[in-house]
């Protein structure tokens, strides 16, 4: 779980860098970069909830 965390974080962490760049500075590939980040942070989502209901189990 602590891992899934920390990939959350980073994939956070990229995609705020990434769309302040494009909102401020009108960067067209840091928006490409800011919309892959957000498809890969839904998957990590996804998986978090799956993780946090099963631990909930124990």
């Amino acid at each position: 779980m602590k891992e899934l965390l920390a990939q959350i974080a980073e994939k956070i962490a990229a995609f705020q860098k990434d769309s302040t760049a494009q909102a401020e500075n009108g960067n067209k590939a840091a928006g490409t970069r800011a919309r892959k980040a957000s498809l890969e942070l839904e998957k990590l989502m996804k998986a978090f909830r799956k993780a946090s209901l099963d631990a909930a189990k124990k």
